[in-house]
């Protein structure tokens, strides 16, 4: 029998993951860079971004460059290829070995994948601190998501490829992407009845600085927790419209104290700014101040 969260308890510490940055595994350089960026966290990438011919001397690349310790208090991942391709097992076998804060797996298209992936990464003796990734990229992932999402207890985070999706729908990309709103809330459902973390998927046009701010914002309106991206130059909007801004956290303190004081007084009715506040509320201001104090704990 489920119970109603209690609103006075604090809410637990969220990690931030408003930013997620891919970088391509090849490129030493772009490994290095990515010690001073401000991401929350990074993916580094042994697959579309290697080419085949690069996939061995990329993977060791990446696994050192994880188990370095060298990235500060952002969240590592390496993205391995899918499973089913010539690469997958030696670099599921690499990255268990590497000890990564997540292992990124793409086309993941049911439960049973998840926990062929997650028996391998324990098999090749992969440290409890590593969790799953899933990519969730086809309309059979999305018709099957909450599966996915509850497959396994180190399944953490869902990851939307909005580019093969939209592939897969022979769908267009265009503003608003009416075309992928179904399965953007399929995942969002499946990740909140599953309480999973869940990523929207990247901005192909780095140069379209008002197109990447708003479907980011929409992203975050939708109750996604933060977005996948391709270049340096989205992270500091990423970041801003992710992060709760002043006005979201300032409300939110006064909700609390609101409710806190009627509490005490023993009064069972708590309005603030004229509207009803309720227990959902509460609930609700103690994530965004969690979150905010988060933020600026990085």
């Amino acid at each position: 029998m489920s119970t109603a969260a209690d609103p006075a308890a604090p809410a637990a510490a969220p990690r931030p993951r408003r930013s997620v940055l891919y970088m391509p595994g090849a490129n030493e350089r772009a490994l290095e860079k990515a010690k001073t960026l401000p991401t929350d966290a990074l993916i580094l990438d042994l697959e579309d971004s290697v080419a085949p011919d690069a996939k061995a001397e990329a993977r060791a690349r990446v696994a050192a460059a994880a188990a370095s310790g060298a990235y500060g208090p952002r969240e590592v991942a390496i993205r391995v290829n899918a499973p089913g391709t010539a690469w997958h097992a030696d670099d599921l076998a690499a990255a268990a070995a590497a000890g990564p804060d997540a292992v990124v797996v793409p086309k993941v298209d049911s439960a049973r994948t998840v926990r062929e992936v997650v028996a391998a990464l324990e098999a090749a003796g992969a440290p409890e601190h590593t969790a799953l990734w899933a990519m969730l990229e086809t309309p059979a992932a999305l018709l099957d998501a909450r599966a996915i999402a509850e497959a396994s207890p180190r399944l953490t985070v869902l990851v939307l490829g909005t580019n093969d999706l939209a592939k897969e729908l022979h769908a267009e990309h265009v503003p608003g992407r009416a075309p992928l709103l179904t399965g953007l809330s399929l995942a969002l459902l499946a990740a909140r009845a599953a309480g999973k973390v869940i990523l929207d998927g990247v901005y192909n046009d780095v140069q379209d600085t008002a197109g990447f701010e708003a479907e980011t914002r929409q992203a975050r309106q939708l109750g996604f927790d933060g977005k996948t991206l391709i270049h340096p130059r989205q992270l500091e909007p990423c970041n801003r419209i992710f992060a709760p801004d002043p006005a979201a956290v300032e409300r939110a303190e006064r909700i609390i104290a609101a409710f806190e004081e009627a509490t005490s007084q023993g009064r069972g009715v708590v309005t603030v700014d004229g509207r009803m506040i309720e227990n959902l509320h509460v609930e609700e201001a103690r994530r965004v101040l969690a979150l905010a104090a988060a933020v600026a704990a990085r």
